[in-house]
């Protein structure tokens, strides 16, 4: 089963929830977590795990060689991301923006175009015992986290339990992280900006057809506007975590919930089971 960790804000407790999940489980269960957050990953500040491996992530960009260009412009006609410009006799290739799709040297009617790597991120892979990490990294200055959140992707186990801690927000990273989901966990917390951004995450994965449950942490603040949303929109709410200052000195000391508050396990126990319960045998047969 794979199970993507999500929210439409950050800062609501994705990690928090991934990690406790993942340790709650990896006593009966192998389990795999994914920290697709790549811009930011801190999973491993709370499981601790030692890194064993790292491999650089390449996306393809292209390189043009002048001798065989005649400056058609059909490189930079295909380009949807502009990251190629004809001017005159000169071909500028602006690397930062490249997708790495591959259309133009595919479509060049001159064969000028060749591909070569261009590092954009690491891998990271630790484990210990039940429990492996695979963590991406996106380069200090890089705009585009899905090559880097795709090559996590790529050492999924769906004989494990899959726990995939998802980038904040609802843009590309979000879909490239969460596709290919059994169930989408929702963390949020009951304040304006939460419920602005769950509604955002939840047409999200009512668009990939990803069925979802919310998690509303932080309780005690704010009102019963999520809870009145969730009603409304046939929406489960699999768990509660109160506002508690226990919880937020364990965190900021980097101490796992059910370690710091072991009676958290068994909670997170029976949210694997719920999960377990609304995921459709047709689904986990693909």
């Amino acid at each position: 089963m794979i199970i993507s960790v999500a929210s439409g804000k950050g800062g609501t407790g994705k990690t928090l929830v991934a990690t406790s999940l993942a340790l709650s489980l990896k006593d009966n269960h192998k389990v795999q977590l994914l920290d697709c957050d790549v811009e930011e990953p801190n999973a491993n500040i709370l499981l601790r795990l030692p890194i064993k491996q790292s491999q650089p992530v390449y996306i393809p960009i292209p390189r043009v060689q002048e001798a065989k260009c005649t400056y058609c412009g059909k490189c930079a006609e295909v380009c949807a991301y502009n990251a190629i410009a004809v001017i005159k006799q000169k071909v500028l290739v602006f690397p930062e923006l490249c997708h790495g799709c591959g259309g133009c040297s595919y479509l060049c009617p001159e064969s000028a175009i060749t591909e070569e790597g261009r590092g954009v991120g690491i891998v990271e892979r630790g484990s210990s015992g039940n429990l492996e990490l695979i963590q991406g990294k996106l380069n200090v200055g890089e705009a585009m986290a899905p090559p880097v959140i795709r090559e996590v992707k790529r050492y999924t186990n769906p004989a494990n339990i899959v726990i995939i801690d998802v980038p904040p927000g609802t843009s590309c990273p979000v879909i490239e992280a969460v596709k290919g989901s059994d169930f989408c966990l929702l963390v949020t917390e009951p304040t304006p900006f939460g419920l602005n951004d769950l509604s955002l995450a939840v047409e999200v994965v009512s668009e990939l057809d990803i069925p979802c449950g919310v998690i509303i942490n932080r309780v005690g603040v704010g009102s019963k506007e999520v809870e009145q949303y969730c009603c409304r929109e046939r929406i489960p709410i699999l768990l509660t975590i109160p506002l508690d200052r226990e919880i937020a000195a364990l965190y900021s000391r980097g101490i796992p919930l059910i370690e710091g508050m072991p009676r958290w396990r068994e909670e997170f126990l029976r949210l694997f089971q719920d999960i377990k319960g609304m995921v459709p045998a047709s689904r986990l047969a693909k």
